[in-house]
Protein backbone atom coordinates (compact mmCIF):
# COMPACT_ATOMS: atom_id res chain seq x y z
CA UNK A 1 0.00 0.00 0.00
CA UNK A 2 1.55 3.26 -1.28
CA UNK A 3 2.17 5.60 1.95
CA UNK A 4 1.29 9.76 2.33
CA UNK A 5 4.80 10.04 1.06
CA UNK A 6 4.54 8.53 -2.01
CA UNK A 7 1.08 9.72 -2.93
CA UNK A 8 2.23 13.16 -2.64
CA UNK A 9 5.24 13.28 -4.54
CA UNK A 10 3.35 11.12 -7.26
CA UNK A 11 1.14 14.70 -6.94
CA UNK A 12 4.11 16.76 -7.00
CA UNK A 13 5.59 15.20 -10.32
CA UNK A 14 2.48 15.35 -11.92
CA UNK A 15 1.92 18.49 -11.18
CA UNK A 16 5.47 19.32 -12.47
CA UNK A 17 4.73 17.93 -15.80
CA UNK A 18 1.46 20.13 -16.31
CA UNK A 19 3.80 22.85 -15.55
CA UNK A 20 6.44 22.11 -18.59
CA UNK A 21 3.70 21.60 -20.79
CA UNK A 22 2.09 24.79 -19.63
CA UNK A 23 2.63 28.11 -22.24
CA UNK A 24 4.83 30.68 -19.98
CA UNK A 25 0.93 33.00 -21.89
CA UNK A 26 -1.24 30.75 -19.92
CA UNK A 27 1.32 30.56 -17.04
CA UNK A 28 -1.00 30.14 -13.57
CA UNK A 29 -4.08 30.64 -15.97
CA UNK A 30 -2.75 34.10 -17.12
CA UNK A 31 -2.04 35.01 -13.34
CA UNK A 32 -0.05 38.07 -15.29
CA UNK A 33 -2.32 38.97 -17.85
CA UNK A 34 -5.07 39.24 -15.05
CA UNK A 35 -2.27 41.40 -13.10
CA UNK A 36 -1.63 43.86 -16.31
CA UNK A 37 -5.57 44.65 -16.87
CA UNK A 38 -6.38 45.38 -13.62
CA UNK A 39 -3.38 47.99 -13.77
CA UNK A 40 -4.41 49.08 -17.21
CA UNK A 41 -7.72 49.39 -16.25
CA UNK A 42 -7.04 51.26 -13.13
CA UNK A 43 -4.21 53.54 -15.00
CA UNK A 44 -7.24 54.93 -17.58
CA UNK A 45 -9.57 55.29 -15.02
CA UNK A 46 -7.91 57.23 -12.96
CA UNK A 47 -6.77 59.71 -15.98
CA UNK A 48 -9.30 60.52 -16.75
CA UNK A 49 -11.22 61.15 -13.00
CA UNK A 50 -7.95 62.84 -11.61
CA UNK A 51 -8.07 66.79 -12.46
CA UNK A 52 -4.97 68.04 -13.16
CA UNK A 53 -3.97 71.55 -14.38
CA UNK A 54 -3.79 73.09 -16.66
CA UNK A 55 -3.81 69.26 -18.69
CA UNK A 56 -2.46 65.75 -18.28
CA UNK A 57 1.45 65.98 -18.65
CA UNK A 58 4.38 64.32 -17.82
CA UNK A 59 5.20 66.81 -15.49
CA UNK A 60 2.28 66.85 -12.90
CA UNK A 61 1.82 64.85 -9.83
CA UNK A 62 -0.18 62.66 -11.79
CA UNK A 63 2.26 61.83 -14.46
CA UNK A 64 5.23 61.63 -12.07
CA UNK A 65 3.72 58.71 -10.34
CA UNK A 66 2.71 57.07 -13.82
CA UNK A 67 6.66 57.92 -14.91
CA UNK A 68 7.93 56.64 -12.13
CA UNK A 69 6.20 53.16 -12.07
CA UNK A 70 6.73 53.02 -15.64
CA UNK A 71 10.41 53.64 -15.42
CA UNK A 72 10.81 50.90 -12.33
CA UNK A 73 8.98 48.63 -14.55
CA UNK A 74 10.95 49.02 -17.20
CA UNK A 75 14.51 49.04 -15.46
CA UNK A 76 12.78 45.45 -13.89
CA UNK A 77 11.94 43.82 -17.15
CA UNK A 78 15.09 44.57 -18.96
CA UNK A 79 17.00 42.20 -16.83
CA UNK A 80 15.11 38.88 -18.57
CA UNK A 81 18.39 38.42 -20.23
CA UNK A 82 20.54 38.04 -16.54
CA UNK A 83 17.93 36.04 -15.62
CA UNK A 84 17.56 33.45 -18.11
CA UNK A 85 21.05 32.57 -16.86
CA UNK A 86 19.74 31.52 -13.63
CA UNK A 87 16.93 28.89 -13.95
CA UNK A 88 14.94 27.47 -10.96
CA UNK A 89 11.76 26.34 -10.04
CA UNK A 90 9.21 27.79 -8.03
CA UNK A 91 7.70 31.43 -7.97
CA UNK A 92 10.09 33.14 -9.91
CA UNK A 93 11.01 30.24 -12.52
CA UNK A 94 11.86 31.61 -15.38
CA UNK A 95 8.63 30.85 -16.86
CA UNK A 96 7.16 33.20 -14.75
CA UNK A 97 9.55 35.73 -15.16
CA UNK A 98 8.54 35.60 -19.22
CA UNK A 99 4.62 35.64 -18.55
CA UNK A 100 5.55 38.82 -16.09
CA UNK A 101 7.49 40.27 -18.85
CA UNK A 102 5.43 39.93 -21.80
CA UNK A 103 2.26 41.09 -20.26
CA UNK A 104 3.91 44.08 -18.03
CA UNK A 105 5.51 45.13 -20.89
CA UNK A 106 2.09 45.32 -22.72
CA UNK A 107 0.96 47.32 -19.77
CA UNK A 108 3.62 50.06 -20.75
CA UNK A 109 1.84 51.00 -23.74
CA UNK A 110 -0.27 52.23 -21.56
CA UNK A 111 1.47 53.37 -18.78
CA UNK A 112 4.09 55.20 -21.07
CA UNK A 113 0.85 56.83 -23.06
CA UNK A 114 -1.02 57.92 -20.10
CA UNK A 115 2.28 59.21 -18.17
CA UNK A 116 3.15 61.78 -21.38
CA UNK A 117 -0.66 63.00 -21.78
CA UNK A 118 -0.58 62.83 -25.43
CA UNK A 119 1.82 65.53 -24.73
CA UNK A 120 4.55 64.60 -27.75
CA UNK A 121 6.94 66.49 -29.86
CA UNK A 122 10.26 66.31 -30.83
CA UNK A 123 12.63 65.71 -27.58
CA UNK A 124 14.26 63.17 -25.27
CA UNK A 125 11.09 62.44 -23.88
CA UNK A 126 9.46 61.86 -26.99
CA UNK A 127 12.66 59.67 -27.61
CA UNK A 128 12.32 57.66 -24.18
CA UNK A 129 8.69 57.21 -25.47
CA UNK A 130 9.08 55.85 -28.75
CA UNK A 131 11.97 53.77 -28.05
CA UNK A 132 9.32 51.80 -25.56
CA UNK A 133 7.67 51.22 -28.15
CA UNK A 134 10.08 49.92 -30.33
CA UNK A 135 11.16 47.68 -27.64
CA UNK A 136 7.20 46.61 -27.65
CA UNK A 137 6.24 45.93 -30.65
CA UNK A 138 9.80 44.00 -31.84
CA UNK A 139 8.72 41.82 -28.60
CA UNK A 140 5.55 41.53 -29.59
CA UNK A 141 6.80 39.91 -33.18
CA UNK A 142 9.39 37.45 -30.91
CA UNK A 143 6.55 36.06 -29.04
CA UNK A 144 4.72 35.79 -32.25
CA UNK A 145 7.76 33.95 -33.84
CA UNK A 146 8.20 31.76 -31.18
CA UNK A 147 4.63 31.06 -31.02
CA UNK A 148 4.40 29.42 -34.71
CA UNK A 149 8.10 28.89 -36.16
CA UNK A 150 9.32 25.84 -33.77
CA UNK A 151 6.66 23.58 -35.30
CA UNK A 152 6.64 24.70 -38.48
CA UNK A 153 10.78 24.39 -38.42
CA UNK A 154 10.39 20.87 -36.66
CA UNK A 155 7.93 19.47 -39.38
CA UNK A 156 10.39 21.01 -42.10
CA UNK A 157 13.03 19.07 -41.13
CA UNK A 158 11.11 15.56 -40.94
CA UNK A 159 13.11 14.21 -38.31
CA UNK A 160 16.33 14.92 -39.60
CA UNK A 161 19.11 17.28 -38.19
CA UNK A 162 21.10 19.89 -39.79
CA UNK A 163 23.82 17.70 -40.16
CA UNK A 164 22.03 15.16 -41.63
CA UNK A 165 20.38 17.30 -44.49
CA UNK A 166 24.10 18.84 -44.80
CA UNK A 167 25.40 14.81 -45.28
CA UNK A 168 22.58 14.59 -47.78
CA UNK A 169 23.36 17.17 -49.91
CA UNK A 170 27.03 16.00 -50.06
CA UNK A 171 25.80 12.83 -51.19
CA UNK A 172 24.02 13.99 -53.72
CA UNK A 173 26.65 16.38 -54.72
CA UNK A 174 29.09 13.39 -55.14
CA UNK A 175 26.41 11.30 -57.28
CA UNK A 176 26.28 14.69 -59.77
CA UNK A 177 29.86 14.79 -59.95
CA UNK A 178 29.97 11.26 -61.42
CA UNK A 179 26.60 11.28 -63.38
CA UNK A 180 28.33 14.26 -65.01
CA UNK A 181 31.11 12.94 -66.52
CA UNK A 182 29.64 11.50 -69.85
CA UNK A 183 27.92 15.10 -70.51
CA UNK A 184 29.08 18.10 -72.91
CA UNK A 185 31.09 20.71 -71.41
CA UNK A 186 28.58 23.50 -71.28
CA UNK A 187 25.97 20.74 -69.60
CA UNK A 188 29.13 19.83 -67.40
CA UNK A 189 29.96 23.28 -66.45
CA UNK A 190 26.60 24.05 -65.45
CA UNK A 191 26.64 20.97 -62.77
CA UNK A 192 29.46 21.77 -61.62
CA UNK A 193 28.92 25.29 -60.47
CA UNK A 194 25.31 23.94 -58.75
CA UNK A 195 27.59 21.61 -56.88
CA UNK A 196 30.18 24.44 -55.52
CA UNK A 197 27.65 26.85 -54.75
CA UNK A 198 27.69 27.05 -50.93
CA UNK A 199 24.61 26.31 -49.91
CA UNK A 200 24.81 28.32 -46.69
CA UNK A 201 25.99 31.68 -47.91
CA UNK A 202 23.41 33.75 -48.16
CA UNK A 203 22.80 37.42 -47.29
CA UNK A 204 20.17 38.35 -44.39
CA UNK A 205 17.45 39.43 -47.02
CA UNK A 206 18.00 35.98 -49.05
CA UNK A 207 17.59 33.77 -45.36
CA UNK A 208 14.52 35.92 -44.21
CA UNK A 209 12.71 35.91 -47.50
CA UNK A 210 13.82 32.53 -48.70
CA UNK A 211 14.70 33.91 -52.43
CA UNK A 212 17.31 32.83 -54.16
CA UNK A 213 17.54 34.34 -57.57
CA UNK A 214 21.15 33.24 -58.18
CA UNK A 215 20.76 29.71 -57.26
CA UNK A 216 23.27 27.68 -59.47
CA UNK A 217 21.24 24.38 -58.94
CA UNK A 218 17.72 26.33 -61.04
CA UNK A 219 19.68 27.53 -63.78
CA UNK A 220 21.68 24.07 -63.95
CA UNK A 221 18.51 22.66 -64.39
CA UNK A 222 17.43 25.09 -67.43
CA UNK A 223 19.91 23.20 -69.19
CA UNK A 224 18.60 19.93 -68.96
CA UNK A 225 14.95 20.87 -70.48
CA UNK A 226 12.20 18.14 -70.45
CA UNK A 227 12.07 16.16 -73.74
CA UNK A 228 14.55 15.13 -75.74
CA UNK A 229 17.57 14.19 -72.91
CA UNK A 230 19.18 10.74 -73.52
CA UNK A 231 19.94 8.71 -70.41
CA UNK A 232 22.84 10.32 -69.30
CA UNK A 233 21.42 13.66 -69.30
CA UNK A 234 17.94 12.25 -67.71
CA UNK A 235 20.35 10.86 -64.64
CA UNK A 236 21.61 14.11 -64.03
CA UNK A 237 18.34 15.90 -64.60
CA UNK A 238 16.79 13.49 -62.07
CA UNK A 239 19.50 14.23 -59.22
CA UNK A 240 19.02 17.98 -59.94
CA UNK A 241 15.62 17.76 -59.43
CA UNK A 242 16.39 16.38 -55.70
CA UNK A 243 19.34 18.59 -54.81
CA UNK A 244 16.86 21.36 -55.63
CA UNK A 245 14.54 20.05 -53.09
CA UNK A 246 17.21 19.21 -50.41
CA UNK A 247 18.43 22.98 -50.98
CA UNK A 248 14.44 24.10 -50.34
CA UNK A 249 14.86 22.30 -47.27
CA UNK A 250 18.10 23.56 -46.03
CA UNK A 251 16.88 27.31 -47.19
CA UNK A 252 13.73 26.70 -45.34
CA UNK A 253 14.85 25.74 -42.30
CA UNK A 254 17.43 28.65 -42.65
CA UNK A 255 14.70 31.39 -43.19
CA UNK A 256 12.60 29.72 -40.17
CA UNK A 257 16.18 30.42 -37.56
CA UNK A 258 16.65 33.67 -39.11
CA UNK A 259 12.93 35.12 -38.51
CA UNK A 260 13.54 33.46 -34.98
CA UNK A 261 16.55 35.35 -34.40
CA UNK A 262 16.35 38.49 -36.34
CA UNK A 263 14.03 40.24 -33.62
CA UNK A 264 16.82 40.00 -31.04
CA UNK A 265 18.81 41.95 -33.10
CA UNK A 266 16.38 44.82 -32.59
CA UNK A 267 14.83 44.21 -29.57
CA UNK A 268 17.91 44.11 -27.53
CA UNK A 269 19.81 47.09 -28.92
CA UNK A 270 16.57 49.13 -28.78
CA UNK A 271 16.13 48.42 -25.10
CA UNK A 272 20.00 49.63 -24.72
CA UNK A 273 18.85 52.86 -26.30
CA UNK A 274 15.55 53.01 -24.17
CA UNK A 275 17.73 52.67 -21.23
CA UNK A 276 19.84 55.62 -22.09
CA UNK A 277 17.26 57.60 -23.26
CA UNK A 278 15.08 56.91 -20.19
CA UNK A 279 17.76 57.88 -17.96
CA UNK A 280 18.22 60.96 -19.88
CA UNK A 281 14.85 62.01 -19.87
CA UNK A 282 14.81 61.31 -16.23
CA UNK A 283 18.10 63.23 -15.67
CA UNK A 284 16.46 66.58 -17.56
CA UNK A 285 13.23 66.29 -15.44
CA UNK A 286 14.78 66.79 -12.47
CA UNK A 287 17.77 69.13 -13.78
CA UNK A 288 15.63 71.65 -15.76
CA UNK A 289 12.56 71.44 -13.74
Amino acid sequence: MASKADSSNFAQAEKRRDTDHESFLAHKRMRWLKISAVLCLIVVISYFLVDVEPRHNGGTWYGYTLGTIGALLIAWLSVLGIRKRNISEGKWSLKAWTSAHVYLGLALIVIGTMHTGFQLGWNVHTLAWALMMLVIVSGIYGISVYAALPRALSNNMREMTRKQMVEGLAALDRQLDSAAQPLDRMEADAVINATQQDAFRAGLLARLTGSYPRCATKRALKAFPDGALNKHEEKVASLLRKRKSQLGQIRRHMRYKALLEVWLFVHIPATIALLAALTAHIVSVFYYW
